[in-house]
């Protein structure tokens, strides 16, 4: 299994990393975000290596003034 986080760009649209590992990828929406990370998966591991299970954290961030 491997995790991304994803959370919303400034730009517009996702960007999404997974922790431990050199894999970064971006979308414009949700569902175009889940080929991305499934392609970048792909490149990123060997067919041997490759995981099993791709999951999409969802990681919305506020900020209060005080």
């Amino acid at each position: 299994e491997i995790l991304f986080l994803v959370e919303e760009s400034p730009e517009g649209g996702y960007e999404a990393r997974a922790p431990g590992y050199s894999i970064f990828t971006q979308a414009e929406t949700l569902a175009e975000m889940r080929q991305m990370a499934l392609d970048a998966v792909r490149c990123h591991f060997d067919e041997s290596d490759i995981p099993h299970l791709i999951r999409l954290h969802l990681v919305k961030e506020e900020v209060i003034a005080v």
